[in-house]
């Protein structure tokens, strides 16, 4: 196996350090069982790009996803977030991490059935510090047109932008992605690929995002391979493509 942390450096942009994890694990005990899903893992993002971590199903990757959001704290190890400790935040201090800094995007939507698109969205920007309005945001993900719609009204990939909108809204530091086409066909998955990429590019949004898909690792500046709770490569990606021009 590939030391990640050699990996990590000798591929590492010229930027600043966005989030670090220094020798992090996360053990679940069930009586006397115990399953590791995080064995030891090294991890630096940087500011502004988009990196891909890939690997099967079960491997980790939404585990470290989890901790890196401040959704769960690690068994053992430390989360940085520029500078702040996230593991030594209290369940109030993650909250306020969460709520500030970061977007989530899930591969199924959590929309609210009864709001309109421009309203699940405003959901959000009642919370935030600096939000963009609701209309922006949905004109970012390509649905200026269907602001008024409800989910019901709206295709997969449409619900899945307005969660995209909905993470971006409040203007987060970080997009934590895992699995975002996992339930859509590849015709519709490309387009919100796209969306990511997009404000990825036009706002600086430090992107991470978790697939088991391979193709989709050509879109990150930087791909990092999960297996068995561990990072076995992490490389730079010299051949990104756009979005719009990968199939699966």
């Amino acid at each position: 196996m590939q030391n990640s942390a050699t990996a990590m450096h000798a591929d590492a942009p010229d930027r600043n350090v966005c989030i670090v994890t220094k020798d992090i694990t996360k053990v679940y005990e069930t009586g006397d069982v115990k399953i590791y899903a995080l064995r030891g893992v090294d991890v630096e993002i940087y500011e502004g790009e988009m990196v891909v971590l890939l690997g099967p199903s079960g491997s980790g990757k939404s585990t470290l996803l989890n901790i890196l959001g401040g959704l769960d704290q690690p068994t053992s190890g430390q989360v940085f977030f520029r500078g702040q400790e996230l593991t030594a935040l209290d369940n109030a201090g993650l909250t306020q991490y969460r709520r500030h800094h970061v977007g989530f995007v899930f591969q199924f939507y959590n929309l609210v059935p009864s709001l309109t698109a421009k309203e699940n969205v405003a959901l959000v920007t009642e919370i935030a510090d600096d939000p963009m309005k609701a209309d922006e945001a949905l004109e970012i993900v390509g649905l200026k047109d269907r602001i008024h719609h409800f989910p019901a009204q709206l295709s997969g990939g449409e619900q899945q932008r307005v969660a995209i909108a909905r993470a971006i809204a409040k203007r987060p530091q970080v997009m934590l992605c895992d699995e975002p086409t996992g339930a859509l066909d590849s015709k519709t998955g490309v387009l919100v690929l796209d969306a990511l990429m997009r404000i990825n590019q036009e706002t600086g949004t430090t992107t991470a995002i978790i697939t088991h898909n391979a193709p989709i690792a050509s879109l990150g500046d930087r791909i990092m391979t999960f297996a068995d709770g561990q990072i076995h490569t992490v490389k730079a990606n010299d051949k990104k493509v756009a979005a719009l021009d990968i199939a699966w």
